[in-house]
């Protein structure tokens, strides 16, 4: 099967196969995690997931970004120590990014 994403239906669909591939690596997370006891041990790995895939995201940014993206990445970093939010951290970061290439052209 082919999908052309440049057409209306086309991009329909591949939204709606993302839309669902997102549901269902949610919704199995859920489901599978009722077999699992959590211990001490799964509760810490628990608790560092998000940052840990934060770090996934940012660090191919780090090694082959410019300036925004480096400002992009302290205030990503700065914010998430300061408030330990890692939904505020990635609004700083990207607001960095943004205004860094708003101002400065980078």
């Amino acid at each position: 099967m082919s999908v052309d994403p440049t057409t209306t239906s086309g991009l329909a669909v591949i939204i709606l196969a993302m839309a669902v591939a997102a549901y269902l690596t949610r919704i199995s997370g859920f489901f599978l995690m009722r077999f699992v006891a959590v211990t001490p041990r799964v509760e810490a790995w628990l608790k560092a997931l998000p940052l840990a895939i934060m770090g996934s995201i940012l660090a191919p940014i780090a090694a082959h970004g410019g300036p925004a993206e480096y400002a992009g990445f302290a205030a990503t970093i700065a914010m998430f120590l300061w408030r330990r939010n890692d939904i505020l951290a990635a609004f700083a970061g990207m607001a960095a990014v943004a205004v860094m290439r708003l101002s400065f052209g980078f």
